[in-house]
């Protein structure tokens, strides 16, 4: 609630900037799951209407122009190699060939030469010739003229930025002679009409069904003496080196010619150098398809690293949780504390809910005194809480000009006569029994504060009954772990109690930050005070009833948060309680709920892109582990907090919609912040909605 006219506007930019980055890497992602998914072959009509007799003879390479269909001589064994380059087997294919001094055809997709930009240049080097299988390896007989032209001229761009040279031979995918009809004719005719030679194989090694070296040679063997074109796999695997090594020598000994398509067929110029404006745009998309099969192999990388730290925070859960249990059920204080306890409620503008909050305070079983802080109001909560004053001597009111948020907390310590104070938010409605139940952990004089458990109280909508989820799973199962641990990072705004001197003793509540529960909490940690968490303390807050008004909130509080880590991080080298909260609070709070949130749409984003590729399904079962490791602490947690499971229903739901705008609030709070911008202080609107129910009662 500082005045708005003290901290600058956000920049518009960040928006702009992840919506940016949004864009590319959907783009990207995109990309990679177009090459990457393999295109499944068409079934043949078997309609040979149209199509040349000729071009059932055997290996052919066939000019769709004309057309005109040619055969190799007899005994000539035109050899290619079908896919790659591949950065295993590749290599090895070429020392071979090497070592037997046969040159041979590379048909190669321009997704693989787009990785393999070495290779290809190496294969050209080494005298072999390169031809075209298309970009993504798709069955061109169902494609159309524009999805043949873009397939072929994509490829010979990648060509161009490999080795500045661009080819006519194409081998399309899944066609072979014996499986020649009227579809794959009409696809010729398409690849005729981009000048483009068609090579067909009439023997194939098979090798791609990863059989044995003798089934790969067998397959591989001329049957007679016809000349032929051979198809090997350029990315099979040993058997095909291994078969390889032993056809060549022996179809050498037996008086054959191997060679490559354009040597055994006398084809002139079946490669041209590429111009100048062909290698650019082919360097710009070889770029564009390197960074997103990167991109892609990064974010499995990511989805890897999120479902481990899901998994290793649930295990953590599932160990650490049932200690704080045991402790709480022994728990009891030596003695009663029966002195006065001043409530602090800040109010900004909280004409909605402000009476219920008084009023919930006044009914507090522990004797209190209310103090609101009125910061500025421009409505009527003055007025409301004069009309409660006249009735309730208890209260006190004290005004202010609009000076934030952690400026009306400092003047209601001044105000205060007691030395313990419960800082409670305006829109906030206490249990009966909340008060007492925090001030009795304060027996132990080592405790500066005590967090109590804030629930949603309006939890009708499904946006209501998603916060819930989220407060009970994210907020007080964690901080059930971070009191185990004796590092608790936040006593919430909404109810927290205090030692008035712990607070005095470290200067006050700080404006440093956007989220002053948390800079406060952790101040007080690194002064020697330890912070406990109370579960049965339970006050019911109004959540932001809009997505926009949600966004804000969080926002507010991720950002803080990030400043209150960033400020406090020497704490990491303290000792006694600010050492626990350096080396136990800060690392968890940064792994599980600055971290996991950076990279958690990683799970999703490519869960949805890797339902167009090969992986689809490896990947959808990691993506529902994902969700099942998230779902057992929501159970968990929901028994503890005596809720009914009932609203768990929504929660894959929650993980599909509700889940993704936390992230970007994430995202763009570590943008924001790595950018040095501040943001405004966020007033949410209220609407007095607050509705306690029986069930949070339950102890």
């Amino acid at each position: 609630m500082p005045r708005r006219s003290r901290i600058p506007r956000t920049p518009r930019a960040h928006w702009l900037l992840l919506g940016l980055v949004l864009l590319v890497l959907c783009g990207l992602l995109g990309l990679d799951s177009v090459l990457s998914r393999a295109g499944a072959p068409s079934t043949p009509s078997g309609s040979r209407q149209f199509v040349p007799e000729s071009a059932f003879a055997g290996g052919s390479v066939i000019d769709p122009r004309e057309p005109v269909v040619q055969h190799p001589p007899d005994r000539h064994l035109a050899l290619t190699f079908a896919d790659g380059p591949d950065p295993q087997w590749t290599p090895v294919l070429l020392d071979v060939l090497a070592r037997h001094q046969v040159h041979a055809t590379f048909f190669v997709t321009g997704a693989q030469a787009a990785e393999n930009q070495a290779l290809v240049r190496r294969i050209v080097d080494a005298g072999h010739e390169i031809g075209n299988r298309t970009l993504t390896r798709t069955d061109l007989r169902q494609a159309g003229d524009l999805r043949v032209q873009l397939e072929l001229q994509a490829t010979d761009l990648v060509l161009a930025s490999a080795a500045g040279i661009t080819t006519d031979l194409v081998q399309p995918p899944y066609a072979t002679t014996g499986s020649l009809d009227y579809d794959a004719w009409k696809a010729f005719l398409r690849i005729g009409n981009h000048g483009r030679q068609v090579v067909l194989a009439d023997l194939d090694s098979q090798d791609w069904r990863q059989p044995d070296a003798a089934a790969v040679l067998a397959n591989s063997t001329p049957r007679d003496d016809r000349g032929a074109v051979l198809m090997m796999s350029g990315t099979a695997g040993p058997a095909t080196v291994e078969a390889l090594d032993r056809l060549l020598p022996g179809l050498q000994r037996s008086g054959w010619q191997v060679d490559s398509v354009g040597g055994t067929f006398q084809l002139p110029g079946t490669m041209n150098e590429a111009g100048i404006v062909d290698r650019i745009a082919g360097t710009l998309l070889a770029t564009t398809i390197w960074s997103s099969a990167r991109l892609s192999d990064a974010l499995r990388v990511l989805l890897l690293a999120a479902t481990v730290l899901v998994a290793l925070r649930g295990v953590f859960v599932l160990l650490v949780v049932p200690i704080h249990v045991r402790r709480s059920r022994r728990w009891e204080p030596p003695w009663q504390i029966s002195q006065r306890v001043g409530v602090i409620v800040p109010a900004y503008n909280e004409e909605a809910g402000i009476a219920n909050t008084v009023r919930s305070i006044l009914a507090s079983e522990h004797p209190v005194e209310v103090i609101v802080v009125d910061d500025g109001s421009t409505d009527r909560t003055v007025e409301v809480v004069e009309r409660l004053q006249e009735r309730f001597p208890r209260i006190r009111l004290v005004r202010q000009e609009n000076s934030g948020k952690a400026v009306a907390l400092n003047t209601g310590l001044t105000a205060a006569n007691s030395e313990l104070v419960v800082m409670v938010d305006g829109d906030t409605v206490l249990e009966p029994d909340a008060v007492g139940r925090m001030v009795a952990h304060f027996t132990d004089p080592a405790i500066g504060a005590v967090s109590g458990n804030v629930k949603v109280g309006n939890r009708r909508s499904l946006l209501g009954r998603w916060q819930h989820i989220e407060y009970v799973i994210g907020f007080n199962l964690d901080r059930r772990v971070y009191d185990v641990l004796h590092c608790t990072p936040t006593a919430p705004g909404a109810l927290g109690a205090f030692r008035r001197s712990a607070i005095l003793e470290i200067g006050g509540v700080s404006d440093d930050t956007l989220a002053e529960d948390t800079d406060l909490t952790m101040a007080l940690e690194r002064a020697g005070w330890r912070v406990v968490y109370e579960q049965n303390a339970i006050s019911w807050t109004e959540a932001p009833a809009t997505y926009g008004q949600l966004w804000k909130q969080r926002y507010r509080w991720c950002y803080g948060t990030l400043q209150a880590i960033w400020k406090h991080r020497r704490a990491v080298v303290e000792r006694g309680a600010a050492g626990r909260l350096g080396r136990r609070g800060l690392p968890y709070l940064l792994v599980f709920q600055v971290l996991l949130q950076v990279i958690s749409p990683v799970v999703d984003v490519t869960a949805c892109f890797a339902l167009f590729t090969e992986d689809a399904g490896e990947v959808a079962l990691t993506w529902l582990g994902f969700l099942v490791l998230q779902a057992v602490p929501g159970v968990i947690a929901f028994r503890l907090d005596g809720e009914p499971l009932r609203p768990l229903l929504v929660l894959p739901l929650q993980q599909i919609v509700y889940r993704q705008l936390m992230y970007l609030v994430v995202v763009q709070s570590v943008i924001t912040a790595l950018a040095g911008a501040r943001l405004p202080w966020q007033k949410l609107e209220r609407r007095g909605r607050i509705v306690p129910l029986a069930a949070g009662r339950r102890r």
